[in-house]
């Protein structure tokens, strides 16, 4: 695509109004320089003339003269702008008022508001990003923690891109070297050696297969790690709660079953956002609403990436176990980390404290299971900042390498699950004497899934397709 694809001009803030000393009104299209001296009067000269990356001074007045704000314009030459196109910026004050009014001026000299992600969809439309680059965007902005913004960062620089056009690469040598046995079928001459391409089908469905599994920690990383607090009633999950996110967020009471649905609340560890869920106790019960609540507790064990399995130390031994063990048989032991807090310590002796000790180590050696065992009192604090170590620590560890890329888009992953899928099946028909055109369309079916998420095969209905990437940007991005 060239810079003029489009021929109309947009116009949008790229900042909210009213939130802080200066806003930004984004300008781009092939009258973006036209419109800004129709509506700014610089200092000296005029925007149409002025070079690419340098900031002018102007005035704007209104259409019956009145002044309304002094404003710097920002000038980007075509391609060398964030869209490929003529662009404009114009900072201005915050104030609503300017900003309405300036905007309403550019409409009238001819041009036309943006639609969500509109201005970054012409980036894409004019080659200065993949797709998958463009979606990343988005992700910048939302981004709310150290972790998310590096993950989001490192796509939006094309790291993510670079991996995708490698392995594509290598698909469309192996399947060029099978098309061209096909143009010499007669002569029955092999170009592609099937043990040479087994291996590089192999190699490249595990690297694709390994993108498909990142996405169950980029997509933690990216929306925050699911942490569900369960035990018993009574165990000390709400007090927990309210003193993780040091507030009175849920209610505590002596009485078993107060806490009957989940309450979930968001917290920044060391920049990684966790979303701790506390849950109703575990307990028998005839009343049908706690069943209820006990069911959904189940549910969110199944759904946590991290467990902590609050244990009531001044209960029955008996009555521990048993619990722990409910909550240990809905474990998934492969994906779930199972930290066990041992509540209410400030309430006991050392040689009690030590007993139950004894007793979690020989359930745990008998289990097979490596859990995190730790020592607090909910209520005093003790034990709390090493709960919160632990928990950063576990996360960091995962996404600690620089190097390792995460898939946090659902369309980059359903494509990838796609393209291991084609190239499985070019796998087993590489292992039986499948003709080459066969194995050939099978791989062809995964550069194509490799192709959707770069954006360079988008269908026939690409407008559709890109509508509903890009709708969920904010306006003036």
């Amino acid at each position: 695509m060239n810079s003029h694809f489009y021929d109309d001009t947009i116009i949008a803030p790229a900042t909210i109004p009213g939130t802080g000393a200066i806003s930004i009104l984004r300008i781009s299209g092939p009258k973006a320089f036209a419109l800004a001296d129709a509506v700014v009067q610089l200092k000296r000269g005029n925007v149409s003339e002025s070079d690419g990356y340098t900031i002018h001074y102007g005035t704007v007045s209104m259409k019956d003269g009145t002044f309304l704000d002094d404003v710097l314009v920002s000038v980007f030459r075509a391609p060398h702008s964030y869209t490929g196109e003529d662009s404009v910026e114009i900072s201005c004050h915050a104030s609503r008022y300017i900003v309405g009014e300036l905007v309403r001026l550019f409409l009238a000299a001819g041009a036309r508001s943006a639609k969500p992600g509109e201005f970054t969809k012409r980036a894409f439309l004019n080659g200065k990003m993949d797709l998958a680059q463009a979606e990343a965007v988005a992700d910048v902005i939302s981004s709310t923690t150290s972790s998310s913004h590096r993950l989001a960062v490192k796509q939006m620089r094309g790291g993510f891109s670079r991996e995708l056009e490698t392995l594509r690469g290598e698909l469309l040598e192996m399947t060029s070297l099978l098309e061209l046995e096909l143009d010499f079928s007669e002569e029955e001459v092999e170009f592609a050696d099937r043990s040479r391409l087994c291996t590089l089908v192999d190699a490249t469905l595990a690297h694709i297969t390994r993108l498909a599994d990142s996405f169950r920690l980029g997509n933690v990383v990216k929306n925050g790690v699911p942490v569900a607090i369960v035990g018993a009633a009574n165990a000390g999950k709400s007090t927990l709660l309210n003193a993780l996110l040091g507030e009175e967020r849920a209610i505590v009471s002596d009485i078993a079953g107060t806490t009957r649905d989940t309450i979930e609340e968001v917290l920044n560890l060391d920049g990684i956002l966790f979303r701790f869920i506390d849950t109703a106790g575990i307990r028998s019960t005839s009343e049908a609403v706690e069943q209820m609540g006990i069911s959904r507790t189940f549910r969110k064990i199944s759904e946590a990436e991290i467990v902590l399995a609050v244990l009531d130390t001044l209960s029955d031994e008996n009555d521990l176990l048993n619990n722990l063990q409910e909550i240990v048989s809905h474990l998934d032991f492969t994906t779930q980390q199972l930290l066990l807090v041992l509540n209410k310590v400030d309430m006991m002796d050392e040689s009690r404290i030590n007993k139950i000790v004894n007793i979690i180590n020989k359930f745990v050696s008998c289990n097979d299971i490596k859990p995190i065992t730790l020592k607090l009192s909910a209520k005093t604090g003790v034990g709390l900042s090493e709960l919160k170590s632990r928990l950063s620590a576990l996360e960091k560890d995962l996404i600690s390498s620089e190097d390792s890329t995460f898939v946090t888009n659902v369309r980059h992953y359903e494509a990838l699950c796609e393209a291991a899928t084609a190239l499985a099946a070019a796998r087993s028909s590489l292992s039986s004497p499948t003709p080459a055109d066969l194995v050939a369309e099978d791989l062809r079916r995964a550069i194509s899934s490799i192709n959707l998420i770069l954006g360079t095969d988008l269908g026939l209905d690409s407008e559709t397709v890109l509508y509903h990437i890009f709708k969920n940007h904010c306006i003036g991005k």
